[in-house]
């Protein structure tokens, strides 16, 4: 894409932040809800109706617990990606949105900074 392209969806890079596992497909009409059980240390960087990346796949979270949320796939999704032919107890890899992760990350820097001493004036 293009860097003055229009934006439809979210990026993906491809990095792996953690493993996750499927817990439950359920059917629902045409469509498919997963539930995927996650890591506690992937948690500040999940939100309800944002966005995550399963097995590569860009897409939104429905809905979210502790550490578990679903998700729910469209079925052009479900018939054109590996997504499919997942079975509950599946292992599958999670990437967070990244927008999050950079915003997480310069919280932490600012607390740090915040933690810091000013240096003694002469």
């Amino acid at each position: 894409m293009r860097a003055d392209g229009r934006v439809g969806g979210h990026f993906v890079q491809g990095h792996v932040d953690g493993p996750g596992f499927v817990e439950e497909i359920r059917p629902d009409g045409d469509s498919h809800w997963l539930a995927i059980s996650f890591d506690p240390s992937l948690a500040p960087y999940l939100i309800r109706k944002g966005s995550i990346a399963v097995d590569g796949v860009s897409l939104t979270i429905a809905g979210l617990g502790a550490n578990i949320f679903d998700v729910m796939i469209i079925p052009f999704t479900w018939a054109n990606t590996a997504l499919s032919s997942l079975k509950t107890g599946d292992r599958v890899n999670i990437e967070c949105d990244m927008i999050g992760k950079y915003v997480a990350r310069s919280w932490e820097l600012a607390e740090e900074v915040g933690r810091l001493k000013p240096a003694p004036t002469r």
